[in-house]
């Protein structure tokens, strides 16, 4: 196949420097994310008659969570070895090196602090609605992936393929965060619809049942074409990230069945306050 009916990628990583300060393709995708999810999620709190002072410390919960665990999970998952030997390089967040795997336990676990500390509601109730605007911040994220030329996938003669020419690749790639982007946002639609124009948030877990079956169906899949992060994984009937997306699955599973059985969980509504 002609060459040329590939892309060519070369995009610069970077926005623009000032000084030393580096405006980045990816931390753009990343606040632009967090934005968009506190002002859907405002618009379910009011939907809802919650207070808004509740949304308020939940943004602060959810961005240290998915940063902490994001970078954790890549430390622990991925790169212990090297990590444990150069244990200050932890703290080098803006070097790269998140895993999603771990920026969900992250969130699981704020939420769970969140819920006993705020909410007094189950953790079910709060993670069935974090996860309909979490989602498309995921599939932003994905993109700042592609600007970074990073976790892409295998060779392919595939005319959408990708030729990473910033990691001097000389033949076309899978751009597997393009897949998994579209990905997210085929769950975002299917979350959307459900908390909007059915009771699925009544039925605690539901939404974080389907939410977990979709995104990491999706990742396993991906999984088989995507290039292994760390060497460790060329041994591996699955990589990493087939494994870590096995249980994920298996509880959305469960989720939904328990959902269904208990029925729906309704709780008193509390007058909306703060933002008009």
């Amino acid at each position: 196949m002609d060459i040329l009916a590939f892309i060519h990628w070369n995009v610069s990583p970077e926005i623009f420097t000032l000084g030393p300060l580096q405006v980045r393709w990816y931390g753009l995708f990343f606040a632009l994310g967090f934005l968009f999810g506190y002002n859907h999620g405002e618009k379910m709190f009011k939907h809802e008659n919650i207070d808004l002072k509740w949304l308020e410390s939940l943004f602060i919960y959810l961005i240290v969570a998915t940063v902490v665990g994001a970078r954790l999970g890549h430390v622990l998952f991925y790169g212990w070895d090297y990590y444990s030997q150069h244990p200050i390089e932890i703290l080098y967040v803006w070097q790269g090196g998140l895993a999603s795997h771990g920026g969900v336990l992250g969130i699981i676990i704020a939420m769970i602090l969140w819920s006993r500390n705020v909410s007094k509601r189950s953790i079910l109730w709060v993670l069935d609605r974090v996860v309909v605007p979490s989602i498309f911040v995921g599939a932003l994220i994905r993109f700042g992936n592609l600007m970074n030329s990073e976790i892409y996938g295998m060779q392919t003669t595939l005319p959408w393929g990708f030729i990473f020419e910033r990691n001097h690749e000389t033949v076309a790639k899978h751009p597997t965060q393009i897949y998994e982007a579209f990905s997210y946002l085929l769950t975002f639609g299917v979350m959307l619809y459900m908390y909007w124009k059915t009771k699925a948030k009544d039925y605690q877990g539901m939404l974080l049942g389907v939410f977990f079956i979709m995104v990491f169906t999706a990742r396993f899949l991906v999984e088989f074409i995507k290039e292994d992060q760390e060497a460790f994984e060329a041994t591996m009937s699955l990589n990493m990230g087939q494994w870590l997306s096995i249980p994920f699955i298996i509880t959305g599973i469960v989720l939904i069945i328990l959902a269904v059985r208990k029925g729906p969980v309704y709780y008193k509504n509390l007058e909306v306050k703060g933002k008009k």
